[in-house]
């Protein structure tokens, strides 16, 4: 599926799903890794994360374009577009939006480094490094070693 085809698919499910149009653009984004999708509140724009699609499918893609144009839809309106608001979540219900996507990867699967406890040997994986000069074991208080 192209942008071209994406914008038309987020067209006519505002059109069936919220009686109202979709006014802005709705692409494809390749760097979103940690979401479906997002709503851009300066442009009014939808990013789609592709991955979600190719790992899920078209029901997926449906059920992260619904979620967005809930934030869309009561953003223009000026009602609460946020996940906590009540108005989102009131939507979100009668159009049967989800309110998460499942993750095409796991934690363990995006962790880049792994460290170590020198004192209680308690293993740690993360995304991003960690100073381990400034930052302990969370359990003891011991010394974080960089495994990999």
């Amino acid at each position: 599926m192209d942008d071209n085809k994406l914008q038309e698919l987020v067209s006519n499910i505002s059109l069936e799903s919220f009686n109202k149009p979709f006014e802005h653009k709705a692409t494809f984004n390749k760097r979103l890794r940690t979401t479906g999708g997002r709503y851009l509140l300066n442009s009014h724009n939808i990013e789609i994360n592709p991955e979600q699609y190719e790992f899920y499918g078209i029901k997926a893609l449906k059920d992260i374009i619904k979620h967005e144009l809930c934030h869309y839809h009561l953003h223009i309106e000026g009602k609460g577009y946020k996940h906590r608001d009540d108005d989102f979540r009131e939507l979100s219900k009668d159009v049967e939006a989800p309110r998460f996507c499942k993750a095409v990867k796991s934690y363990d699967e995006r962790a880049n480094y792994l460290y170590k406890c020198s004192n209680c040997k308690l293993e740690f994986k993360r995304i991003r490094k960690v100073n381990t000069v400034k930052y302990r074991c969370g359990r003891c208080g011991g010394k974080l070693r960089k495994m990999s």
